[in-house]
């Protein structure tokens, strides 16, 4: 059976056109030329999947060395005695005997260097923050019985704060820092925004062990930064 020509199966292979119906029909029936396609298939997703990394460094030595070794085995191969004189055209679609080696190389050699940079992202990534501080946040008698939330404080300064079923509100909810000890003293972190879970920034400087209390209250649209004294859920910072 006569096979599709490589350069073709390349094409199909990165998807640059669409089997015809023949092609189809062939490659339905000839398991040279699937064995082919997927081998192709399988370098150029490798391709694809390593297309978003940048600055890739220099695959090892020995992944060159292995193509190179590779390719003059097969050039330096003698040819059969006896061969029939071909046209290029028809030697075009020969199962040319360098593609298994070669692929085999190249995807190797992807796998290398993709390898070697996600290690090297990993180096390059800072640890992840730890949680210093928790707190459970209970809904007050001005919140529905079923609001409720969690505070986690991490280590590089912000403040994680979910919560769910607040009341609806035509302002906004806004996250505090009080002192228990004198709740006149508070910081502001930030609003909610409409949104369950943010993560809000902790002023430098605050005391955490003094401004330990967690408070989520409704503010209006008034243009007032104080606290509006209506406070839904309430909890304290552990460590």
């Amino acid at each position: 059976m006569q096979h599709l020509d490589s350069d073709r199966l390349v094409l199909l292979a990165l998807s640059e056109d669409a089997a015809n119906p023949d092609e189809s029909v062939h490659l339905a029936a000839c398991a040279g030329c699937r064995e082919e396609l997927q081998a192709l298939h399988y370098v150029a997703e490798l391709g694809a999947e390593s297309g978003d990394l940048r600055a890739l460094p220099p695959p090892p030595e020995h992944v060159w060395a292995g193509i190179q070794a590779d390719i003059a085995r097969v050039v330096a191969e003698p040819a059969p005695a006896a061969v029939v004189p071909v046209t290029r055209r028809a030697a075009g679609r020969r199962r040319p005997r360098w593609l298994a080696p070669v692929l085999s190389a190249a995807a190797a050699a992807v796998i290398a260097v993709a390898g070697t940079a996600v290690v090297l992202r990993g180096f390059d990534r800072p640890p992840a923050a730890e949680v210093t501080a928790r707190a459970t946040l209970a809904p007050l008698p001005t919140a529905p019985a079923a609001a409720r939330g969690s505070v986690r404080v991490l280590s590089d300064g912000e403040m994680v704060v979910d919560v769910r079923n607040l009341p609806l509100t035509t302002g906004f909810h806004e996250v505090w820092l009080i002192d228990p000890d004198d709740t006149s003293k508070m910081v502001s972190l930030g609003n909610l925004s409409g949104r369950a879970e943010v993560v809000l920034p902790v002023p430098p400087g605050t005391d955490l062990n003094r401004y330990r209390l967690v408070d989520v209250s409704d503010e209006a649209h008034d243009g007032d930064a104080a606290h509006s004294g209506r406070s839904l859920l309430r909890g304290t910072l552990t460590y």
